[in-house]
């Protein structure tokens, strides 16, 4: 896509980077209808979901009071409502991942070794158990296309020094439980969240999206209970969809493409996690 006086510099799985052809410590951030699962890209978009995504972390970045790359939402008429013009930032490779309850890999890793990213926890946790306090699970990066691979602090301390993974460890679980406790206020339970952090002359400025149904975990607290599977406010469905039966998927070969009543469920979702959190009505 051209947009008249920025120039595309890179494509990620569902955002694309353009830089300002004036200023070059401006980008515009712009969140397409692509979906990924299991670090792959699917074929078949969601419609309005790069819409939902940006507007949903415009609205939280203003709640959490924390100093992040946004400048302005004042953006070309051609991206309007799906991008953000923010700061260039030096970003760490590091994917800041905080959980307040175990589900996923989370618990896959726990009943393996009783333990997430080294993180000792208590015996006898199951599904969607919450933790005794929320725990810093780091990942590291992966190019399009590769996993991340979940690392301990020890190794964040690794690629980044001590000071900066101490840094980013405090910060991550300061905003995850600002979050958690204003979605909790509206009903929702944030089981587990990653944010991405990255800093201008060393000062750590919270970056990418935020709490978005792409990076996030939203439960209905109404139907959460322990040991269970709690249905989601986020992409769980199509993750589940994928490796289902029906589909079949060996999360190897190329994704199939999703059906029209998993796109339709897939946007209702994403529609429905944006006005619960934000009490207003989403407009395409």
């Amino acid at each position: 896509m051209e947009v008249p006086g920025w120039t595309h510099v890179s494509q990620g799985k569902v955002r694309d980077l353009y830089v300002n052809d004036e200023d070059d410590s401006l980008l515009l951030v712009v969140a397409s209808d692509r979906i990924s699962a299991y670090d792959y890209v699917l074929d078949t978009p969601i419609p309005d979901k790069g819409k939902i995504l940006t507007q949903l972390s415009a609205w939280w970045f203003e709640q959490l009071g924390v100093e992040n790359h946004v400048v302005s939402l004042d953006v070309p008429e051609v991206v309007a409502g799906r991008a953000m013009i923010c700061r260039r930032l030096s970003m760490y490779p590091v994917e800041c991942v905080a959980r307040g309850y175990l589900t996923g890999s989370g618990l896959k890793e726990y009943r393996e070794s009783q333990s997430v990213c080294g993180v000792s926890l208590p015996a006898g946790l199951t599904e969607a158990s919450v933790l005794p306090e929320p725990i810093f699970t780091p990942a590291a990066k992966a190019e399009v296309g590769e996993h991340d691979e979940n690392v301990s602090f020890e190794r964040v301390v690794e690629m980044v020094g001590p000071e900066v993974a101490e840094s980013l460890r405090a910060a991550t679980l300061e905003v995850y439980s600002k979050a958690a406790a204003i979605a909790a206020e509206r009903g929702i339970i944030l089981a587990d969240t990653k944010f991405e952090f990255g800093h201008i002359d060393g000062r750590l400025i919270l970056g990418d999206e935020v709490l978005t149904p792409d990076s996030s975990r939203f439960w209905p607290a109404d139907q959460w209970v322990e040991g269970q599977v709690t249905p989601s406010f986020d992409k769980q469905y199509v993750r589940d969809w994928l490796v289902s039966d029906g589909a079949g998927w060996d999360r190897q070969s190329t994704p199939p493409a999703l059906p029209a009543e998993v796109v339709e469920a897939t946007r209702a979702r994403y529609v429905e996690a944006f006005e619960k959190l934000t009490g207003r009505v989403f407009q395409a």
